[in-house]
């Protein structure tokens, strides 16, 4: 099993919607602490791991939440009603196993059943075996977070199971901190909190990290499937990495392209050019962030997003880490 497949198939396992990041942060920690020379966490939830340099300041971001469940409340009969943590596509939702914060199951559902057909987020529910409030307490309470279950499954070269967004991101950063050795730049490996509730960790963390340069690794849509539209396709699973052009929270900056471009071309890897009109990645808080940050995005394909079932190609992620070293090693 190769390094990068290694490595993201143990974060897939890792339970963490936003603003709970925390058993996530610290399995990465724990895997980068010897290619790194600090970590630091700051008030948000950012897990940021330094390699000095003289160099450049160059700010790598991939966020550590995923999308989830909690609980907003506990009925008579036992059931949990419960509310979106991020962009949930309701209808791929009922008969989903699940897994609370207490370490209970779970089934979600949806009132009506199959013959309703209208889900939405007021009638959904999980079963967790309870038959009454007071047995259901034992399990869950108010506020409690619940994920769907990981399931992985191997499709050849791909893989698929729920959270490649943006667990994928997080294992092209570790990789490629782990293959950089020495370099010019000083390099901030930032593994961001709640970016699918609005990028909110990676504001702050470019504010106080002033980079000169930002990068975010997150997954883009992979609309190579039956009925896609013809000539208009944001990405292909096995194309190589995309380098963003254009999305809803960013125009990519010129330079920063041009870079990604030359970094994957030295590395030979082949690459993809993306422009997305729905969506946007950690790269449109830090280009923004004081005075401006010359920032790009580095996009992985993923078919199916924010469904259980997120499917990857695993030679994009390593083309991926092939082409951000290269690119630290220039900057």
């Amino acid at each position: 099993m190769s390094a990068v497949k290694q490595t993201l198939t143990e974060l897939l396992r890792i339970p963490g919607p936003s603003g709970f990041e925390g058993a996530c942060a610290a399995y990465i920690q724990e895997k980068i602490a010897p290619y790194v020379d600090e970590i630091k966490s700051d008030a948000l939830g950012n897990l940021i791991c330094v390699k000095k340099g003289k160099g450049k300041r160059v700010m790598l971001a991939a966020h550590s939440d995923e999308i989830g469940l909690i609980v907003t409340g506990i009925e008579g009969s036992g059931f949990l009603r419960v509310a979106p943590i991020g962009g949930l596509h309701f209808e791929l939702l009922p008969g989903r196993h699940v897994r609370l914060k207490s370490g209970c199951a779970g089934v979600v559902f949806s009132e009506g059943g199959h013959a309703d057909g209208k889900v939405s987020a007021q009638r959904l529910f999980i079963d967790i075996g309870a038959s009454t409030k007071a047995e259901a307490e034992k399990k869950a309470n108010v506020g409690d977070w619940a994920v769907i279950e990981a399931q992985i499954s191997e499709l050849g070269a791909r893989l698929s199971a729920p959270y490649m967004d943006d667990r994928a991101g997080c294992a092209v950063l570790i990789e490629t901190m782990k293959a950089l050795g020495a370099i010019d730049a000083e390099v901030y490996a930032v593994f961001t909190s709640q970016e699918e509730v609005g990028l909110r960790g990676a504001g702050p963390a470019a504010y106080a990290l002033e980079p000169d340069l930002g990068i975010a690794v997150d997954v883009t849509i992979a609309d190579d499937v039956p009925r896609a539209k013809e000539g208009v396709c944001v990405s292909r699973l096995g194309g190589g990495a995309a380098i963003k052009v254009m999305d809803r929270g960013i125009i990519a900056h010129p330079q920063v392209k041009r870079l990604m471009e030359e970094a994957a071309d030295e590395a030979g890897v082949p690459y993809q050019l993306e422009v997305l009109t729905a969506g946007a990645t950690d790269a449109g808080a830090i280009h923004t962030s004081r005075g401006g940050v010359p920032s790009g995005t580095l996009s992985i394909p993923c078919r199916y997003v924010h469904s259980p079932a997120e499917t990857i190609d695993l030679n994009d992620l390593e083309g991926a880490v092939k082409l951000l070293t290269a690119l630290l090693r220039k900057a």
